[in-house]
């Protein structure tokens, strides 16, 4: 599996606007997933102990790749939330891999829409490395709860 880039260049232009707000709304997601892994993680069993501990590597890596690319286009990288309100209670394994396959899902569609506003080939990279990377752990977990399809036909389309 693909792992988002973490190059960076030290410096680079300032983001437009529009991408600006796409990639902040992306790391907003990241920020969400790496919560949402804690918080599986005490409602599914210790088989689960690998994947999301990946998952969750995954996401702070392109938490702090994210953070390094706002920080050198000149702008200050939203912090993360103290916690996050699940669409639904988390109670048993259950809902807690739907609630991790719907975090994968919103990172995939944030990134997508980050690549939908950037000509930027720093901010394409790091944005399809991440899509790639959640559209991947997405099927995994969905084919874990039984849940189908497997994959959008567009991953990241909303």
């Amino acid at each position: 599996m693909t792992q988002p880039s973490s190059a960076v260049p030290p410096s680079r232009a300032p983001l437009p606007e529009d991408t600006l707000a796409a990639v902040q709304a992306a790391l907003g997601a990241e920020h969400a997933a790496v919560w949402v892994y804690g918080l599986v993680s005490a409602f599914l069993p210790a088989t689960f102990d690998k994947a999301i501990a990946e998952g969750a590597t995954a996401h702070r890596a392109c938490r702090d790749t994210t953070g390094r690319l706002l920080g050198a286009a000149g702008a200050t990288p939203e912090p993360a939330e103290p916690a996050y309100l699940p669409p639904k209670p988390v109670t048993d394994q259950a809902s807690a891999l739907e609630l991790v396959v719907n975090a994968e899902t919103d990172t995939t569609t944030a990134w997508r829409a980050a690549m939908e506003r950037t000509d930027a080939p720093d901010v394409r990279r790091i944005a399809l490395d991440a899509l790639k990377s959640s559209a991947a752990r997405s099927t995994r977990w969905r084919k874990t709860a039984g849940l189908t399809p497997l994959t959008p036909p567009l991953p990241g389309q909303p």
